[in-house]
């Protein structure tokens, strides 16, 4: 049988892997790492496009990087819906 150090120390494990965890999640949610995924994006669609040698890299690597940006905030919307479909 445990004795109660161990189970407040494994406690306490859980509690530290529960915020690690609340951490995680809210940092997947948020919308810096949103803007930082943005913005990471369209750096790499105008290095190939000047890569490319395609006409106006910096204007027109918003396009591309605008729909990306769409399709992951639209995400969240889908999951619900998702979700709830296959609760039932």
């Amino acid at each position: 049988m445990p004795t109660l150090e161990q189970l407040e120390s494994e406690i306490n494990e859980i509690k530290t892997r529960n915020q690690r965890v609340e951490t995680d999640k809210a940092w997947e949610t948020s919308i810096a790492r949103k803007l930082v995924v943005a913005i990471l994006t369209y750096l790499v669609i105008v290095i190939f496009f000047y890569s490319a040698d395609l006409p106006r890299p910096w204007l027109n690597a918003i396009v591309p990087t605008s729909g990306f940006l769409l399709s992951t905030l639209t995400l969240p919307i889908f999951k619900n819906w998702w979700i709830k479909k296959f609760k039932k």
